[in-house]
């Protein structure tokens, strides 16, 4: 495989970040614009055809930047290989060390001494990013030890070309010296999709049950980009919101990376341009949106009633509520741990619709849950991965809105 070609554009680098929110309001339907580029000095990207290693357009591609959860396309690659090699099996239980139990959300909420099969800790990490199942499952590889694991993915990380990157652990989580390039991991997406295309499909996996609750991927251009088909988000503060895409149109497959974009919002259309310039390149037609995406117009207004009488707005008291613009205290309070709910559906897809419509209002991550009320099936539409301050923000100016402290998520996994 050729790993690196020479790059044959490259995008503007600066434009008002409203440009941004912009660009998703027309792209979600259907409409054409200009589009402006981001202005955040870690920003990097590049995208690829995915066949030859062509590069398409590229931005600081081989500039040194914060992988963030990107680092679980490692993590899950080093899983295929075991798998492969028959050196563990999908449905071997991985003990959960007190360390894998400690890391930091966004996690499953395991604990010590538990067990999950290697496929739930693979989904986990694919739709929810779960910091604590991908520690317990690099444990799981390397004998026990989350360092022995990180320095495995590094060494074959580099086996495989991608000599800018270092990893620490199997996660993402901050640690300033596991660095990469958008370079690197359009390089690891490709070895992905080209060397396990069987395992890569759990990547575009929509949902995943877990202890009766319904967690929806992360990755909202699995809905709205046609052709999408993976790969994973990730998000710290130092690392800012990255993206690695990838998506088939006329049977031609591109990657796409985006790494420090200021928000999902943006990460999420520069991702979509950049994937429709690279087919025009190629000389392929866009396509519309998804009916999904189209549906999921964004608003800064809740919308209670969807469709007929199937969304019902209920009251759950198993949710602890703060009241309108509460102010819980926190010493975490500055973690993206919090979240908010902001309605329980009859319908999966009615709620599916609405965290959905508040993600883009929040800059965070959809979510549902699965739970009962009163004898019913109801499917909780939340919003995790939020600031305290930004959960506040929101259900000031909307009636019907929860804030759920991290303590209460934890509780009730």
């Amino acid at each position: 495989m050729q790993q690196r070609r020479q790059t044959e554009g490259n995008q503007p680098k600066t434009a008002p970040r409203v440009w941004a929110f912009y660009l998703t309001l027309t792209f979600l339907f259907g409409c054409q614009v200009a589009v402006a580029q981001v202005s955040s000095p870690r920003f990097s990207s590049i995208v690829i055809e995915a066949s030859t290693g062509k590069v398409l357009s590229a931005d600081n591609p081989d500039a040194e930047r914060y992988p963030a959860s990107l680092t679980k396309m490692m993590t899950l690659y080093m899983a295929f290989e075991a798998l492969r090699d028959h050196r563990i099996t999908s449905d071997e239980l991985v003990p959960v060390s007190p360390h894998a139990a400690s890391q930091v959300p966004t996690k499953l909420g395991l604990t010590p001494g538990s067990r999950i099969t290697v496929e739930q800790a693979m989904l986990g990490m694919v739709t929810r990013s779960a910091n604590d199942a991908a520690c317990a499952l690099g444990e799981l590889i390397a004998g026990g030890s989350e360092n022995q694991f990180a320095a495995m993915m590094t060494l074959r990380a580099h086996a495989l070309g991608m000599t800018h990157t270092v990893f620490r652990n199997a996660s993402g989580l901050p640690d300033p010296a596991q660095i990469t390039t958008a370079d690197d991991l359009a390089l690891l997406a490709r070895h992905l999709v080209e060397d396990f295309p069987d395992q890569y499909r759990l990547f575009s996996t929509p949902s995943f049950f877990w202890r009766g609750q319904m967690i929806a991927n992360h990755d909202n251009l699995l809905k709205s980009y046609p052709g999408a088909d993976g790969i994973k988000t990730g998000y710290t503060d130092a690392a800012g919101h990255n993206l690695v895409t990838s998506a088939v149109r006329d049977n031609v497959r591109l990657i796409g990376v985006v790494l420090g974009a200021d928000s999902n919002l943006q990460r999420d259309a520069r991702m979509a341009q950049m994937l429709d310039d690279g087919y025009s390149q190629l000389n392929i037609a866009p396509l519309p949106p998804t009916v999904i995406a189209r549906a999921y117009r964004p608003s800064h207004r809740f919308i209670g009633l969807v469709g007929n009488a199937d969304a019902a707005t209920l009251a759950d008291p198993s949710v602890r509520s703060y009241g309108s613009g509460g102010d819980w205290q926190s010493s975490e309070g500055s973690i993206r741990d919090w979240s908010i709910q902001v309605g329980s559906y009859t319908s999966s897809r009615s709620a599916e619709r609405a965290a959905f419509q508040a993600a883009r209002d929040t800059d965070g991550d959809p979510h549902v849950e699965r739970t009962g009320y009163r004898g019913r099936i109801l499917y909780r539409a939340q919003v995790i991965s939020l600031r305290r301050a930004d959960a506040n923000a929101y259900c000031r100016h909307h009636t019907v809105c929860t804030i759920i402290a991290p303590l209460d998520r934890l509780a009730s996994r």
